[in-house]
Order: structure tokens, then sequence, then C-alpha cells
């Protein structure tokens, strides 16, 4: 008999194509300070990392001091990006309404931004109250402890999780909560961790589940 299992969403890049809003969004940021970036670098290198780690490296790199004015600013600009372009991923939807399992949403984003993006695009009755934020615990990816947090307030051992991301940084997480993993992203994206399947289209889901030993 199969045994239950609980899937663990990311959000950003994941559920919604909010990665190039986010660093659009920093991106229009650092050019008050006379600085240019390139989108689809800012958006390669900064995958699912903590701000104030995004920040921390952006500071040191143009020899700047991106503080609280800047993170607040910064959040102000992707609320309004997110209100203007956020879309939900092809195929979310249809995918979300045919898996009959428990889920939840985990995610590196505060309450407030996660809730926003699941409210905009449609998402929010899929998940409930079950959207766990690094920002409850104060801990980030790749470190585990958000993946754990979310098993236990679902009522699931790590075993029994299936976390299902877009970063490496969550992917690393996920090994390391001794979680299965199934990493959605680009085809361009480099290929490592290849114990852990790969899935470019959310269409692809159910089926990549339903192959996964997850089964008693």
């Amino acid at each position: 008999m199969n045994r239950p299992i609980c899937l663990i969403f990311d959000c950003d890049g994941t559920l919604v194509d909010s990665e190039s809003l986010c660093n659009l969004g920093l991106q229009k940021e650092l050019k008050r300070y006379g600085v240019e970036e390139n989108l689809a670098d800012l958006t390669q290198r900064f995958r699912g990392r903590k701000l104030a780690d995004i920040c921390s490296a952006l500071s040191l790199q143009h020899g700047l001091c991106l503080d609280e004015d800047f993170i607040h600013s910064y959040r102000h600009t992707v609320d309004l990006l997110f209100d203007e372009s956020l879309q939900v991923f092809s195929g979310v939807v249809e995918v979300l309404q045919q898996l009959d399992l428990p889920m939840c949403v985990a995610s590196a984003g505060p309450q407030q931004k996660i809730r926003r993006a699941l409210s905009l695009t449609g998402l929010s009755k899929f998940f409930g109250d079950h959207i766990f934020s690094s920002y409850d615990i104060s801990s980030w990816k790749p470190e585990p402890d958000l993946f754990l947090h979310a098993a236990r307030q679902m009522g699931f051992a790590p075993a029994d999780c299936v976390v299902i991301e877009d970063s490496e940084v969550g992917i690393q997480a996920a090994i390391a909560a001794g979680m299965q993993a199934c990493w959605f992203g680009d085809a361009g994206q480099v290929a490592t961790y290849p114990q852990v399947p790969r899935f470019f289209s959310m269409n692809e889901l159910p089926f990549l589940l339903s192959n996964l030993q997850i089964y008693s």
C-alpha cells in the first residue's frame, strides 16, 4: 500500500514566474546607485538566495551600503512589478488540481511576499495557511531548517516529503533535510546533483512523482 507523502513547493521560480521580476527590481534599484547589472546574470547568480546575503555581496562588489532603506525600496518596486506582470507558470493550476496530496509552500521570502504572489496568481486556494517562510524561523536555504519546519507543521517525517524547487540552494536544503527533491528549471542550467530528477514543464510533475521511490 502506498504511504502518504507531502509535497513542499518553493514559490518564486517554481509556482510563479517571479525570479526575473525580483531581479528586475534589483536591477532598477541598483541603477539609483549608478550600478548597471545584467538581468540574466543577477538571476543566475542569486536564484533562491537570502536577500540580505544578496545585498551584502553586491555591496562588497560595488563598494556600496545597501541597507534597510534599499531593501524597503526594493520590496516596494517588486510589489509594483508583481501587480503589473506576475504570472503563474504554465500547467501549475492544472497540476495542482490533479494532485490529491497534502501540499504546502516553503519559501525564502517574507510571508507577505509569498501570500501576495499566491493571491495575485489565484494559487492561494491550493495551500490555505500551509505557507512557511524562512523569516518565520530565521533560517535560509541551503540550511534544511525551513523544509524540516514545514514537514513538522504538516505532520510528516522528512522521508515522506518531496520538495519541488528551482534553485541549487533549495535542492541542497532538501537533500540536507533527508527529503526527496525534484528540480524544476530551465534546460540551460548546469546539471548538478544528477541523482535529483529534473523537469522543465510543470505538466511533467505528476508523471515524475509516480516514478519516484516514495512507496513502501
